[in-house]
């Protein structure tokens, strides 16, 4: 029984004693004005890891997410500065922040559905699929940005990203409400049990009768919704959208659902070890900042972290 509760608490142990060594050796890590800067800083991952957490319960993954990320937000502070204009109809369409955000969250829904497509009509492999609407989706903001950041989006657009609410950041309430409702599906619903079965042992849930070309399809779409909802967040809190925007992002994300203790095997995981797994890497990022850590060797100490976490998850998948 003890190891067991062991075990399920390693990624929290180690987001303990990741925090009491980076307090020991900066006394700037434990203020509150940079643990307010963490929790902002991590809501932006905690959005596209919750998306990727499902995805990898199905025993895929999502490369596009950085990129994804990257086109919502520059399609959404487009509409914003520029709003639609068609010269031959003597015709101009402006946006507000809420006609910006949604077209930002239908266009990363799309494009995850795409990927979805890809994967279940083709049966290409997720990794193959993904990668490819990487660079597509890297490709199309450089177009439409033509590779110059669009800002001075407005102060209500700032507020998602910079303000305050009831003394939180509004990034925190938007990541916990993200993370609660995914909470709810995965636990509460039967679409959050077809999640678990795909991963688990996608021949015998086809059998079962589920339609597994729809819960990916879905799956997918969710998660290309989440990079969106976090394009969202960086670009507010920058009041700028960056041709450059969600690069590496995706490898964090993958970080904190591996750390969180998700299999990429499939079928194992939970939204909470990714809070827990997404915490872990803003901590580190924030505390190998402070530290005055060159970023080429932060780079390193991140893929180090994450090799260590899949080899204890393929340790943990043979032991059982």
């Amino acid at each position: 029984m003890n190891k067991e509760l062991l075990k399920k608490s390693q990624s929290l142990i180690a987001l303990f004693a990741l925090c009491l060594v980076i307090s020991i050796l900066s006394d700037k890590f434990m203020t509150s004005s940079n643990l307010w800067n963490v929790l902002r800083q991590i809501s932006v991952n905690i959005c596209i890891s919750v998306g990727m957490t499902l995805v990898v319960l199905m025993a895929g993954i999502d490369l596009s997410v950085g990129s994804v990320l990257a086109f919502s937000s520059a399609v959404c502070a487009g509409l914003l500065s520029k709003g639609i204009s068609i010269p031959s109809m003597d015709l101009f369409i402006g946006f507000t922040v809420l006609g910006g955000v949604l077209v930002a969250l239908i266009v990363g829904l799309l494009m995850g559905l795409f990927n979805g497509w890809v994967i279940t009509k083709f049966s290409l492999p997720p990794f193959v699929a993904t990668l490819a609407m990487l660079t597509i989706a890297r490709g199309a903001t450089m177009l439409y940005t033509q590779g110059i950041p669009i800002s001075n989006l407005g102060s209500s657009f700032e507020f998602i990203g910079s303000g305050w609410l009831l003394g939180i950041p509004v990034p925190v309430w938007i990541s916990l409400f993200v993370v609660l409702s995914v909470v709810f599906i995965t636990n509460k619903t039967t679409f959050g049990r077809y999640i678990y079965a795909i991963g688990g042992n996608e021949r015998a849930a086809f059998l079962s009768g589920i339609n597994i070309k729809a819960v990916k399809l879905a799956v997918y779409g969710i998660s290309g919704m989440m990079a969106a909802v976090g394009g969202i967040l960086v670009t507010s809190r920058l009041n700028s959208a960056q041709p450059n925007a969600g690069a590496s992002y995706e490898l964090d994300s993958i970080a904190a659902v591996v750390i969180g203790g998700t299999s990429l095997s499939g079928g194992i995981g939970t939204i909470a070890g990714t809070v827990i797994g997404a915490t872990i890497i803003g901590v580190l990022n924030n505390g190998l900042i402070l530290l005055n850590v060159s970023p080429f060797w932060q780079q390193v100490v991140k893929g180090l972290v994450i090799l260590l976490a899949v080899i204890i998850d393929q340790k943990s998948k043979k032991k059982a």
